[in-house]
């Protein structure tokens, strides 16, 4: 279930409205029933105070399990923060795995490119030593 609407069920549950809920963590009743609606983000401050005051866990309020690795990105705009269960571990283990390969790969890449760009400069070397210099 979407955060947005975990919260929503969670306060109908403790018997909140959302006036009370919007006074506690100093929002308008509008500004917190958009995060209701899913149409306003949450930094993450107010999303561990909003579980606290329900008396919730965050894993419990976001909807993330042990084991889940979970993103936390910083938006340009303001103090927002925007977090997204990304990955298992295992999940996660596999594409660390897949990126390393890729990354093995482009080193491969970029060492086979410099040895050829170092005989290309030999190359250049040799033809401007065997062209006759102009007058």
């Amino acid at each position: 279930m979407p955060v947005h609407k975990q919260l929503k069920a969670v306060r109908l549950s403790r018997g909140w409205s959302q006036e009370e809920m919007a006074e506690e963590i100093g929002y308008s009743k509008n500004g917190y029933a958009k995060i209701e609606r899913g149409e306003a983000s949450l930094n993450f401050a107010k999303l561990e105070r909003i579980a606290k005051l329900l008396d919730v866990s965050l894993q419990e309020l976001t909807g993330i399990k042990e084991g889940n690795i979970f993103n936390v990105e910083n938006w340009t705009h303001g103090n927002n923060v925007r977090y997204n269960i990304v990955l298992s571990e295992t999940e996660c283990a596999h594409e660390l795995e897949k990126a390393l390969l890729l990354l093995e790969e482009r080193n491969k890449q970029i060492s086979h490119l410099q040895a050829e760009n170092a005989q290309l400069k030999k190359i250049i070397e040799l033809l401007e030593k065997a062209a006759p210099k102009a007058k």
